[in-house]
């Protein structure tokens, strides 16, 4: 199959890379023609996969009108802030009914939509799934064994996908609520966020696990509340993917909120990291669909008042987990 992958970040390189080796016909499409050069040349990222070498036989291009041309699937692993942007450019090139796969974890800021609400407002009659779970990219890369989610609410294009990914010691599972999968995997971010505050404040093991547990219990009845299912927020793209994010070092989300801890500026952890934390901007999404929704959910609100400058890192954890009373484990709060 001839497959295009957008995006030549870690994660989107790594799917490309995975889908090589299965003898499918994968391009890359990279935003830098330096980028795209150099895994054609040099079969390397090094600005974002350093010393993990890349098969010989994928191929990168600059150019997006080429690789939507290219694609029998098409896999969009940009920014969630570029995402739509991204889709409207390829539309005019891209074959008619070819599935699209979204690898982007995050709510579209201004739309509050979901990634897979996006294709199919963008890309209409284009079956849409997000793929999803704990994949950390240089683990998979390094040849670990991970487990990852393909969610589409047809199960047989989800079946057919689930196919096409499968490799190796990455497990491949089939989901058929994309709400649940898609929330978890935005949302997760924002707790991540939370518990790398909790490690570069060094409040204790104990803390992070009640935030943890906590932030899982606020996705799960955001998740619900917009029409998701409970259980799947105990699985891996609830549950699996927030430890992961959380716990750990390679987490970007962690990594941000972490040197928040440590009393450093927003602007300053971004610019030095050269790379998207999805969580910075999902928790504003997040925000406004708790206020539609009725929802306190009080360690996402907290965060976005570090975010938004409101309060230090350091009071956030002076009541994170005591802003009111606490009631019965299954309530919210």
């Amino acid at each position: 199959m001839r497959i295009a992958v957008l995006g030549a970040g870690s994660w989107g390189t790594t799917v490309a890379s995975i889908l090589t080796r299965r003898d499918h016909e994968s391009l890359i499409w990279a935003r830098n023609p330096a980028t795209a050069e150099e895994i054609n040349a040099k079969h390397s990222n090094g600005r974002y996969l350093d010393g993990f070498p890349l098969p010989s036989r994928l191929r990168a291009t600059s150019d997006l009108a080429e690789a939507a041309a290219h694609a029998e699937l098409l896999v969009v692993g940009v920014p969630t802030g570029a995402f739509r942007t991204t889709l409207e450019q390829v539309r005019p090139d891209l074959h008619p009914w070819i599935p699209v796969v979204s690898l982007s974890k995050g709510l579209e800021r201004d739309s509050l939509l979901r990634m897979t609400e996006v294709i199919k407002e963008v890309l209409p009659g284009h079956p849409a799934a997000a793929l999803t779970g704990p994949n950390l990219a240089k683990e998979i890369m390094a040849g670990m064994a991970a487990a990852t989610v393909i969610a589409t609410e047809d199960l047989t294009v989800a079946t057919a996908i689930q196919q096409v990914f499968r490799r190796g010691l990455l497990r491949v599972y089939t989901n058929h609520d994309v709400i649940g999968c898609e929330v978890g995997g935005a949302l997760k971010n924002v707790v991540a966020i939370a518990t790398g505050i909790a490690q570069g404040l060094g409040v204790g093991d104990n803390t992070r696990a009640g935030v943890i547990s906590r932030g899982l219990a606020e996705l799960t009845t955001l998740a619900v509340a917009m029409g998701g299912e409970p259980h799947t927020l105990a699985g891996l793209a609830g549950m699996g993917d927030l430890v992961a994010t959380c716990i750990s070092p390679q987490s970007r989300n962690r990594h941000v909120g972490e040197q928040l801890g440590r009393g450093r500026r927003l602007d300053d952890i971004l610019a030095e990291m050269g790379q998207v934390a999805e969580g910075v901007k999902t928790v504003h999404a997040a925000v406004r669909l708790a206020d539609q929704h009725g929802l306190a959910m009080p360690i996402t609100r907290t965060i976005h008042r570090v975010i938004t400058g409101d309060i230090t890192a350091e009071r956030a954890y002076d009541g994170l987990l005591s802003t009111h009373p606490a009631g019965h484990e299954s309530e919210p709060g």
